[in-house]
């Protein structure tokens, strides 16, 4: 879900991969709907404290990290990028851990998926921005998603969103406030601030570019909104700054084009870009 394809090694293939790291993937999330806890504890054991959800996991380096530091924990990840989903597994088996388990999915039908309050936390790593306003729909921040995420959040539970983008994370700010979310942390420097989180190939490859990790961490607030409805706009060059010296050292990742477009139209008007916007709509 990151946008960015894993490079395939020269003699990868991929169907040998999923059948080799099948033990850790689940193809049928849907039959474990309101059992997560107990179905993926071991045989004879007490079943898992907690489950959170790495949505848009990618590789899977964060999930196993993750789960490494809390083995009372399950941690499912799930990836829409059958590539992920293989190289995820791949390190779920390597790394011995039985508390991680991998499903394909975009997390559409979340509600099919997890029972209601069974997930402890949600975790949306550099999730893929989708800067035009046609692939809003698509973000994992987007007022829809948010409310999806209420019926499968345990009370108190926390939604996890970490990005290179600051024009994604402000946007989410906007979308927290239309589904009643309530802000637990945010930050323009989250590495700095909380170095302790696990990290990923993909947080590490994006910070040797330059980029900063932007945070927006919420909790649904009660009551749920009755009938929220869209009123922010959903291009994402609509959050960006005025001054675009902010993108001197790193353009989002998804938005170098408009960025550059954009300096450019105000190399040409003295500045001001702003009443060209409609154009990245």
């Amino acid at each position: 879900m990151h946008g960015m394809h894993a490079r395939l090694p020269k003699h990868f293939v991929l169907e040998e991969r999923l059948e080799r790291y099948r033990d850790v993937i689940e193809p049928d999330p849907y039959h474990w709907r309101g059992h997560w806890a107990s179905a993926c504890a071991p045989a004879g054991a007490t079943p898992f404290r907690e489950v959170r959800l790495d949505l848009g996991c990618g590789k899977g380096s964060f999930t196993v990290e993750a789960a490494r530091r809390e083995p009372d924990v399950l941690f499912v990840g799930m990836d829409s990028e059958p590539v992920c989903i293989a190289y995820a597994a791949q390190r779920a088996v390597e790394s011995g851990l039985p508390n991680v388990v991998f499903v394909p999915g975009t997390g559409m039908r979340i509600r099919e998926m997890f029972a209601e309050g069974e997930l402890g936390r949600i975790y949306l790593n550099f999730p893929t921005p989708f800067p035009r306003k046609r692939e809003s729909h698509l973000r994992l921040v987007n007022l829809e998603r948010l409310m999806d995420y209420r019926h499968v959040l345990a009370p108190g539970a926390e939604v996890c969103l970490r990005t290179d983008s600051l024009p994604l994370r402000e946007f989410a700010l906007t979308q927290w406030e239309l589904a009643g979310y309530c802000q637990t942390w945010r930050s323009d420097d989250a590495r700095a601030e909380r170095p302790e989180l696990p990290t990923s190939e993909y947080e590490l490859r994006l910070s040797a570019q330059g980029a900063k990790v932007f945070a927006l961490f919420g909790t649904p607030g009660e009551p749920a909104p009755k009938d929220p409805r869209q009123t922010a706009e959903m291009s994402l060059a609509c959050y960006i700054p005025q001054d675009l010296s902010a993108f001197d050292d790193y353009a989002p990742h998804g938005m170098q084009a408009t960025v550059q477009n954009l300096r450019n139209r105000a190399a040409r008007t003295g500045g001001d870009w702003s009443h060209g916007i409609t154009r990245y709509r």
